[in-house]
């Protein structure tokens, strides 16, 4: 089970709008806890891992490169190294 720390919290209260722009999912760091778990969102600790981590999924990234892929609305910068990933 996938831990999240305060600073990933933090990081997907702030910016859930680039994946929910109709209305925020979690306005408390339990709300945002909570959703995380129930969509099994995954931190990694580098931008390959984005990379290996869509790959290891099977998402066909041929014509993404990595720049596109941190840029992608799933893919939130935590701003320590690590990316949190949303599977919305």
């Amino acid at each position: 089970m996938q831990v999240y720390d305060d600073a990933v919290l933090e990081c997907f209260l702030k910016k859930q709008g680039q994946l929910f722009p109709e209305e925020d999912v979690a306005s408390s760091p339990e709300e945002a806890e909570a959703f995380l778990e129930d969509c099994m969102a995954v931190v990694v600790n580098s931008a390959e891992e984005v990379l290996e981590y869509f790959d290891e999924e099977g998402i066909d990234m041929e014509a993404a490169g990595l720049e596109e892929l941190l840029e992608a609305d799933e893919v939130f910068e935590v701003g320590d190294g690590r990316y949190l990933i949303v599977e919305g």
